[in-house]
């Protein structure tokens, strides 16, 4: 039984170095039979002491190796998953923000208890995976946007996949989605996240801690959703900024309720649904939501101060057409979508 198995059985917390060592033995093949999943199994985010994940995390980002190019300027945008079911917001948040002249490098993954998340979004619309650092400067150059694929994740949750066999790494989906945000290598300027539940703050913030190449800003609400929504109390943390307030008497939103940002449910109408999203065509609590998350993304890009302007800047290059034209030409551009390997983390569940 290896030492961080056994610690997590006797409810101690889990240290990096012991992380490290469960690693290396994972790669070697040499643990039990069982073992990994196991471990999996008892990582309870519920029980399990925050420390024993931000470990977890720093031992995983530390096992890096090879280039990784810094992209200044840039932000990232990803749920954790895990609440309410909407569409994809913060993928069409992400088309917004770059129309509007934000750098933005994407993560996300496939769904692992809803119907769609970023990655089958972009693979029916026919918007390829980044394979590598270049290939990721090469799409942010070109269209202001690029979708970075798995290269940016451990390759250590691969090797954990293949050991957990038979057992589908969905099993543990509502642990791999928080922790999935914290662990791509990529360089920028800030990350916007998204939590399901204010109960998970103290967590994130503690993983957020264990990145260093960009500044997490945490967002919650009062719904349940793991983006910021028109119709709710909003929460931005921005580290040592302080928190930023956001609800409809501030942003001068419309009433409105999860119905309204509900996904698709019919396959053939994912595409359709999306396009009408980022033009504006989705209703107006969908157009102010996508709008407010946008306007958090040029904030946080630096290319707005005030929240109000920089939602109306959002709604009118949605309503204007730049959005889909941006959509447009980069799906234009795209080649053959990459193939998924066998683990995903990131905001598999709320499908973003």
């Amino acid at each position: 039984m290896h030492d961080a198995f056994a610690a997590l059985r006797a409810g101690r917390p889990v240290d990096t170095a012991t992380w490290s060592s469960f690693w290396d033995e994972l790669s070697a093949g040499t643990l039990d039979a069982g073992e990994p999943a196991a471990l999996m199994a008892a990582l309870d985010l519920d029980a399990v002491a925050p420390q024993t994940f931000t470990s977890l995390v720093r031992s995983l980002r530390a096992r890096r190796t090879g280039p990784v190019r810094p992209f200044p300027g840039a932000v990232n945008v990803v749920g954790t998953g895990g609440g309410a079911p909407t569409f994809n917001v913060s993928t069409a948040a992400a088309f917004v923000a770059a129309a509007l002249g934000a750098r933005i490098v994407k993560t996300g993954s496939r769904a692992h208890a809803s119907k769609y998340g970023s990655v089958d979004l972009l693979e029916r619309l026919g918007v390829p995976l980044t394979k590598s650092y270049e290939d990721t400067a090469a799409a942010l150059d070109r269209h202001g946007i690029a979708f970075a694929g798995y290269f940016v994740y451990p390759v250590e949750l691969t090797v954990l996949a293949r050991r957990v066999m038979p057992v589908p790494m969905r099993t543990y989906g509502r642990v791999l989605n928080v922790l999935g945000p914290f662990l791509p290598a990529l360089p920028g300027t800030r990350q916007l996240t998204g939590l399901s539940s204010p109960a998970l703050l103290p967590l994130a913030r503690s993983l957020a801690e264990a990145v260093d190449d960009r500044e997490v800003w945490l967002c919650t609400n009062d719904i349940g959703a793991d983006e910021l929504v028109g119709f709710a109390d909003n929460l931005v943390h921005r580290g040592a900024g302080g928190p930023v307030r956001l609800n409809p008497d501030s942003l001068g939103t419309a009433d409105g309720t999860l119905a309204d940002l509900a996904p698709v449910s019919e396959p053939e109408r994912v595409v359709e649904h999306f396009l009408d999203v980022v033009s504006g065509r989705a209703g107006e609590v969908a157009t102010q939501t996508v709008a407010l998350n946008a306007a958090a993304l040029t904030i946080a890009a630096e290319r707005e101060t005030r929240w109000r302007p920089a939602m109306a800047s959002a709604m009118a290059a949605m309503r204007d057409g730049a959005v889909r034209d941006l959509v447009d030409a980069v799906r234009a551009g795209a080649q053959a979508p990459e193939q998924a390997p066998a683990v995903l983390v990131g905001e598999g569940v709320s499908g973003d």
